[in-house]
């Protein structure tokens, strides 16, 4: 049997990056899907590409009322909701604090604070109601980021953010804990997704030089690869898994261990 065959997983930011593969991940392994992103147009191209159940749904992450009714299309096309991964996010441009322009900095605190917020907000009760009506167990995960347990110079807002996630699925881990719901953040470094590779120059030379200096603080010497990330995503996510809670999981090319 397939690690999540017959499980409901939600996923937002799901078409791209993380979000797609992981997609991918959990409906190769079981899964019945319920899906979202700003990108309608990607978001129905990845719907019909998985072989199994999916119910979509496009917005933007910072909309409250786009959690509620994503969470509420799990039960009502699927019968519950056992795993969410918050996985929407955005970053700001690398520069100095004080050349951050205020509108992009709130932009930033929107999607990946309060947009993971949101959805939990939302999230969680779902997942208490069916713990106490019948023992079923649900999981969160949150990606975050390293910059959300270090600093990260000329990534400051964005940081913030992530700090944030990193505040949130711990106390929510500790307020759930007896409550059925398991909730870890993911913490990666810079890897190889659409969002980091747009970043990048074009010319070879360029190129190599910028990557060179993402990855200089990074023991391993590379960016991450995006299945190696998606790999950490389902360990989190795992029912079997059952003993971890309020964990923030590194995938970082061992940066936090110097």
């Amino acid at each position: 049997m397939a690690r999540f065959d017959g499980l409901t997983v939600l996923i937002t930011g799901a078409a791209g990056g993380f979000g797609r593969r992981a997609a991918e991940r959990f409906a190769a392994e079981g899964a019945r899907l319920v899906l979202s992103d700003m990108d309608e147009t990607r978001l129905a191209a990845l719907a019909s590409s998985l072989d199994t159940e999916v119910a979509t749904l496009a917005g933007d992450i910072a909309d409250e009322t786009l959690s509620e009714r994503l969470v509420a299309l799990a039960p009502e096309r699927f019968g519950g909701l056992d795993v969410a991964l918050n996985n929407a996010g955005i970053v700001h441009d690398m520069m100095k604090l004080p050349s951050i322009a205020s509108e992009d900095a709130r932009k930033v605190i929107e999607i990946d604070l309060l947009g993971v917020f949101y959805a939990m907000k939302h999230q969680l009760p779902v997942m208490e109601r069916q713990f106490r009506k019948d023992g079923r167990r649900a999981a969160v995960v949150n990606i975050a980021s390293v910059a959300g347990i270090a600093g990260a110079p000329r990534l400051s807002v964005y940081a913030a953010a992530k700090h944030g996630v990193v505040g949130l699925t711990r106390s929510a881990a500790a307020e759930y804990a007896t409550k059925g719901v398991r909730v870890n953040a993911v913490c990666p470094s810079f890897a190889r997704t659409a969002m980091v590779e747009k970043s990048l120059p074009q010319g070879e030379a360029e190129r190599g030089a910028t990557e060179a200096e993402l990855v200089r603080g990074v023991p391993m010497k590379r960016l991450a690869e995006v299945d190696e990330i998606v790999e950490v995503i389902l360990f989190a996510a795992d029912p079997k898994n059952s003993f971890m809670t309020g964990q923030t999981l590194a995938a970082d090319g061992g940066i936090t261990a110097i």
